[in-house]
C-alpha cells in the first residue's frame, strides 16, 4: 500500500520528479567523471614514471639514496634473491647498474643516465622493447645500446651509430667506450626521454669494472595497491645492509603532487556535493510546502504520522534512486570511452607537465569503486535531507495545515 502510495505521489507531478531526477543524474555524472579522471590520471602518471622505469619498490645498498654513486653498489647476493622470491606479491625482479656517464657523437655531447639491466627482465617490467621507435631490442649478450628518444636527437643519432660513453667506474677507474646504437626508444617521461641509455647488463658492468656488482634490484607487484604492505614486510627480510624503499621515497615530487592534487579534487567535489544537496533540499522543500493541505487532511481522516513520514521518505530515496541510477547509465559509456581514448593536451599546457615530468595525456578509470563511492555519497544525502520532512510532519497540525 505504501509503496503504490510513493509511487503514485511521484507521477502526480512529473515535471518536478523528472527535473528532480535529472539534477541528481547529472549530480552524479559530473561526480563519476571527475573521481574517474582523477583516478586515472594519477594512475597514468604511476603508471608512466613508476611502471615505465623504477618499479613500485627497490632494494639498495645501505646508504645507497643518500649518495647515489657507483662504490656504494653491493655484489649479487643468491641468499638475497631466494628471500626475495618467497613473496607471491613479487612478479619481477630486475637487477641494474645505473650511473650518470657522459654521451657524445663527433662534436655533440650530453650527460645521461646509463642503465645496465638484464633485457628480458627488463621488458618484463617496463615494457620497455614495446617503446622501440626504430631499431631493435638488444640481447643480453650483446654489446649494444637503446637510447631514449630526446637523447638520440639531441645527439643526431640513428640506428646502427656510434655513441661513446664517458665516466667514472667502480672504484674510481676511467669508463670510456663506444656502443652501437641498435635501437631508439620513446619513453613516456619526458625528462627520461632526453637523458637514458639502456646497455645489457654484463656489457654495463664490465664497462664500469664493476663485474657481479649491481646498484638497484627493481621489484614488480602482482598488485601496486599491496606497495606500503610489502614494503614493511621486506625490510625485515633482507636485513640491515639493505634499504628497502617504495616509489613515494624514490620520487617523492610525484608523491606529494598526487597529494596536492587529490586535496584539491576533495575542495571541488565538497562544492558539487554542496551544490547537490541545496538543490535536493530545495525540491524537498517545496514539495512538502506544496503539499501541506494534503498532509493535514490525510493525518485528519486517520492516517498514522508514522505511515505518513515512511511514505515522504520513501518519495525521496526513490526519486534519488532513480536518479543514481541515470547517471551511472549515462556516465558508464562516456568513461569506457575516454578510457579507450583519453584526452591528449598539446602546446603550452602540454609543456606545463612536462616539466612536472609526464605526459599530458588524461585517461578516466574504469574502477567500479568509482560509480558505487558516489552513489552511495548522493543515496547518503537524500536520506540527511529526507529527514526534513519527518520532523515537518511530526509538529504538523491538521486543522492549520487544512485552513492553508
Amino acid at each position: 500500500m505504501i509503496l503504490k502510495l510513493i509511487w503514485r505521489n511521484l507521477w502526480r507531478n512529473s515535471r518536478r520528479t523528472l527535473i528532480t531526477m535529472a539534477s541528481i543524474a547529472f549530480a552524479v555524472l559530473a561526480a563519476v567523471i571527475m573521481q574517474s579522471f582523477q583516478i586515472g590520471v594519477f594512475n597514468n602518471l604511476i603508471k608512466n614514471v613508476v611502471g615505465y622505469y623504477s618499479g613500485y619498490v627497490q632494494i639498495h645498498q645501505k646508504g645507497y639514496w643518500e649518495e647515489q654513486v657507483l662504490d656504494n653498489c653491493f655484489a649479487v647476493d643468491d641468499a638475497l634473491t631466494s628471500k626475495l622470491k618467497l613473496y607471491p606479491e613479487i612478479n619481477q625482479l630486475v637487477p641494474r647498474v645505473e650511473t650518470f656517464v657522459l654521451a657524445s657523437k663527433d662534436s655533440n655531447s650530453k650527460g645521461c643516465m646509463l642503465i645496465g639491466t638484464d633485457a628480458v627482465k627488463e621488458n618484463n617490467l617496463t615494457k620497455l622493447k614495446g617503446k622501440l621507435i626504430s631499431g631493435e631490442y638488444f640481447k643480453n649478450n650483446e654489446e649494444v645500446a637503446l637510447v631514449a628518444e630526446g637523447l638520440a636527437r639531441r645527439l643526431d643519432l640513428k640506428t646502427n651509430d656510434t655513441v661513446v660513453l664517458f665516466g667514472q667506474g667502480y672504484h674510481g677507474t676511467m669508463a670510456a667506450g663506444k656502443f652501437k646504437i641498435k635501437g631508439i626508444v620513446h619513453l613516456a617521461s619526458p625528462e627520461m626521454n632526453d637523458s637514458f641509455v639502456y646497455l645489457p647488463l654484463a656489457a654495463t658492468q664490465y664497462f664500469l669494472n664493476a663485474e657481479n656488482r649491481l646498484t638497484s634490484i627493481s621489484l614488480g607487484l602482482v598488485d601496486p595497491e599491496n606497495t606500503d604492505a610489502l614494503t614493511k614486510k621486506l625490510k625485515k627480510t633482507v636485513g640491515q645492509n639493505y634499504e628497502v624503499m617504495k616509489w613515494q621515497e624514490l620520487m617523492p615530487e610525484i608523491a606529494n603532487h598526487i597529494k596536492a592534487d587529490g586535496f584539491s579534487f576533495y575542495v571541488f567535489s565538497g562544492i558539487l556535493y554542496f551544490i547537490i544537496g541545496f538543490g535536493l533540499f530545495g525540491t524537498v522543500l517545496m514539495m512538502t510546502a506544496e503539499r501541506t493541505y494534503e498532509f493535514g487532511m490525510l493525518v485528519a481522516i486517520g492516517m498514522g504520522k508514522r505511515k505518513l513520514e515512511i511514505m515522504l521518505l520513501g518519495e525521496t530515496l526513490f526519486i534519488t534512486m532513480l536518479g543514481v541510477a541515470l547517471g551511472i547509465l549515462f556516465s558508464l559509456p562516456l568513461v569506457i570511452y575516454l578510457n579507450k581514448k583519453p584526452l591528449r593536451f598539446t602546446g603550452e599546457i602540454a609543456k606545463v607537465y612536462e616539466q612536472f615530468g609526464f605526459e599530458a595525456i588524461f585517461p578516466t578509470s574504469v574502477d567500479l569503486r568509482v560509480f558505487y563511492t558516489q552513489s552511495l555519497i548522493v543515496l547518503f544525502m537524500a536520506f540527511l535531507i529526507g529527514l526534513y520532512p519527518l520532523y515537518f510532519i511530526k509538529g504538523l497540525d491538521p486543522v492549520k495545515a487544512m485552513k492553508q
